[in-house]
């Protein structure tokens, strides 16, 4: 299995900064958030030089650039060009820099907007976007996020785009919080297409998530590995560790110590 964290655990620190910290803690990638003011420098401003350096900088550290995590979403109709055109530009920052997938978001029902259409506003969004995905190199993956947790809406989507480009990004949490789903369940509605894995744990604070060490709160982190492991995953789980107390340095080596200890 192989291990990335989001730059959310250091957004102060800079790309060199973030694949030293990645190999000092033996994490095999790193996921670049961008367009959240994080200091790594891989925003769609970045010019071809900065591109350039930024991948020759991870390739030389041998620690991949897992993901590129952006906040594209398609759900209302008000921006869906405008976010069409924004994950373009995306998808070429993602092939530029060396990375393999980006992650986008369905995004929320705005009022007045049913599943349905807002279904076939993101299906035509992916559509728009999967050859020059394809010719980029770049898997472009949606993540079970907002409104979109429940796994049988997410694959009834990627059904209808049927794109190798195009791809789930399973975020092991919120199919369980928010999408009715048990690990089982949500793992096999959406194998056929998941080529990015987000993990954390927590426990439920009201409507919120209160981030806890993996195995103290409510999601079965080693029920995932084992159904993964069986079917010879070989992407990236990518920690995703948003304002946590604790500080980065105590929990990153911590929580890639109890999934590798999963995996056995």
């Amino acid at each position: 299995m192989k291990y990335s964290f989001m730059s959310f655990s250091c957004p102060e620190l800079d790309i060199s900064e973030i694949l030293s910290l990645a190999k000092r803690f033996g994490y095999d990638g790193i996921e670049p958030r961008a367009g959240s003011g994080h200091k790594h420098g891989i925003e769609l401003d970045a010019d071809s030089n900065a591109r350039q350096e930024i991948r020759q900088q991870a390739s030389d550290a041998g620690v991949a650039l897992a993901c590129i995590a952006t906040s594209c979403k398609y759900a209302d109709p008000e921006t869906l060009d405008e976010q069409i055109v924004q994950t373009r530009l995306c998808i070429d920052l993602a092939a530029d820099v060396g990375s393999p997938r980006l992650r986008v978001f369905g995004g929320m029902l705005p009022e007045g907007v049913t599943r349905e259409q807002a279904a076939g506003q993101i299906v035509h969004a992916l559509r728009s976007v999967a050859d020059h995905a394809a010719d980029r190199g770049v898997i472009v993956c949606m993540e079970t996020h907002d409104d979109w947790c429940n796994p049988a809406d997410v694959a009834g989507i990627m059904k209808q785009v049927d794109s190798p480009a195009i791809a789930v990004n399973w975020d092991i949490m919120h199919p369980i919080r928010r999408g009715g789903a048990t690990m089982e369940e949500a793992y096999q509605t959406l194998k056929p297409w998941v080529r990015h894995v987000h993990f954390h744990d927590g426990i439920d604070d009201g409507d919120n998530v209160r981030l806890t060490p993996i195995g103290e709160g409510i999601i079965d982190h080693l029920r995932a590995v084992q159904l993964l492991q069986a079917d010879g995953y070989d992407g990236f789980l990518s920690g995703e560790w948003i304002n946590w107390a604790d500080a980065c340095e105590v929990y990153l080596p911590r929580e890639l110590a109890t999934m590798k200890g999963y995996e056995k």
